[in-house]
């Protein structure tokens, strides 16, 4: 029989707290419940559940600090924990993607309990199922700005080049719209988060084009986006 699976739940808003709880027992989870940051990771220490819902603002030690210790210990249990990051702010989210801290996925608050459930389950099927190559065939050629999808060639432009071998690079990893910025104009000129929206579009169309229909680019709510393959063929 498997065994049940455990969330920690650290957040220092009791009712929340206990809302996130009721979901996910509801949901068939194991779970408890710490609101204070230094005992959070004292707990972590002693007994790794199999994800943490991680608030950023805790007394005691914040979620920031408490995600580098995990992210950084020798026990292979911790540094590979699925860290599921709760703030209460959008913009916050972009200063945590920056920072590459190495969680597996940012909740901005106010969020749905069924949402939070969502994200855990699809968090821990993505760690507990064998790594299997499911990216199509994508050949970049860095030096002549150029892609091949299924051997078609996608007729980039410069730009929309640059932004999918940034997300390519990285599948499954959300990359905020500034930092897409960044890896599409290397000059650093000022453009709008409306432009990168755009060149995603054109992106996704000319992939589609080539891929009989597929889209692996996701658009994560006031985040930004990511490459994910397993999603396009779903």
């Amino acid at each position: 029989m498997a065994q049940t699976p455990r969330i920690l739940i650290v957040e220092d808003e009791p009712k929340l707290a206990a809302l996130l709880q009721d979901y996910l027992q509801a949901a068939g989870y194991g779970s408890s419940i710490v609101d204070d940051g230094l005992r959070a990771l004292a707990a972590l220490r002693a007994e790794p559940p199999d994800a943490v819902l991680l608030d950023l603002m805790l007394p005691g030690l914040d979620g920031l600090s408490i995600c580098r210790e995990l992210r950084a210990s020798s026990d292979s249990r911790l540094a590979q924990l699925p860290i599921l990051m709760l703030t209460a702010r959008v913009e916050e989210i972009d200063r945590l993607l920056g920072l590459e801290l190495g969680a597996d996925d940012y909740i901005c608050k106010p969020f749905s309990p069924r949402e939070v459930v969502a994200r855990v389950k699809t968090v821990l099927r993505r760690v507990r199922t064998p790594a299997v190559d499911v990216t199509p065939p994508l050949l970049l050629d860095e030096g002549r700005l150029e892609a091949r999808l299924h051997g078609i060639a996608l007729p980039l432009t410069p730009v929309e080049f640059r932004l999918l071998q940034a997300l390519h690079a990285r599948p499954g990893r959300v990359f905020s719209r500034s930092q897409l910025i960044d890896a599409a104009y290397l000059d650093h000129r000022v453009v709008s988060d409306r432009t990168v929206d755009s060149h995603i579009k054109n992106l996704r169309r000319k992939i589609a084009d080539a891929g009989q229909g597929i889209d692996p680019i996701v658009s994560i709510y006031g985040m930004g986006y990511k490459l994910d393959w397993d999603a396009a063929d779903a």
